[in-house]
C-alpha cells in the first residue's frame, strides 16, 4: 500500500447537504481519510495510490456532488 495525499479546493462552502456526501466518500475502496481544512475552503484526501489515480479520486468526489477543483500547486 502506498498511501498519498491530494487536495483539492472547494468551489463554494460546505453545508449541511455536502458534509454527508463528503462522509460518503470513504465508502470508495482505497479512500483512507477526507480532511477539511481550518480555513474551510479545501479539503485533503489520503488514498491508496496502488489503487486509485488522482483522476478516480477526483472522479468519485465529483459524482459524489462535492464541488472540487485540483488545488494548484
Amino acid at each position: 500500500m502506498t498511501k498519498v495525499q491530494i487536495r483539492f479546493r472547494l468551489e463554494r462552502p460546505l453545508d449541511g447537504v455536502l458534509l454527508p456526501r463528503l462522509a460518503d466518500a470513504h465508502s470508495l475502496y482505497g479512500i483512507h481519510r477526507v480532511t477539511v481544512a481550518p480555513a474551510l475552503d479545501s479539503i485533503m484526501v489520503e488514498y491508496d495510490a496502488t489503487r486509485l489515480r488522482p483522476a478516480e479520486v477526483e472522479s468519485a468526489l465529483a459524482a459524489a456532488g462535492i464541488p472540487i477543483a485540483p488545488e494548484m500547486a
